[in-house]
């Protein structure tokens, strides 16, 4: 049951971690290309399609499965690996938190602009969400990719 819990750990968070990592190194240098309009309209699509079932159960995972692995004892495990899945959990605690507390209320914030009265210039609404969105995210990024590193190096004999 650890072996599995800990393998879960690793494909949840490597998961998460790529997922992010795309984000940082494509999607997001690709969206700066674009006009202010097209800007706002593509991240409010993908903000209302992210959050889905898929994305939640490695979102979670990422936490969850973790923090099982570090709570079931296993025969064997060195202090180290512990410290290791410990490591990995911290980090995706606070790139859970970065995301509450900085990206939601952001993506959030894009959202209302869209139906405010009086209407919100895109480029008052991508000024106001952009380069803060991809500070929050760069952390995030970081720390995911951390704690995926660190479970890789606990898996691993």
């Amino acid at each position: 049951m650890a072996a599995l819990l800990l393998a879960l750990a690793v494909v949840s968070t490597g998961l998460y971690a790529g997922f992010y990592l795309i984000f940082l190194t494509g999607i997001m240098p690709a969206l700066a290309r674009l006009s202010d309009e097209q800007f706002t309209a593509a991240m409010r699509r993908i903000n209302e399609k992210v959050p889905r079932a898929t994305f939640l159960l490695v979102f979670l995972g990422a936490v969850g499965f973790p923090a099982a692995a570090l709570f079931v004892p296993v025969d064997g495990r060195t202090t180290a690996d512990r410290w290791l899945v410990l490591a990995a959990l911290v980090c995706a605690i606070a790139g859970h938190l970065i995301t509450a507390a900085g990206n939601v209320p952001l993506n959030n914030a894009l959202a209302a602009s869209e139906n405010a009265a009086p209407p919100v210039p895109d480029r008052d609404a991508r000024a106001a969400f952009e380069s803060r969105w991809n500070a929050f995210h760069l952390a995030r990024t970081l720390l995911a990719l951390a704690a995926f590193a660190c479970l890789v190096c606990a898996a691993t004999p």
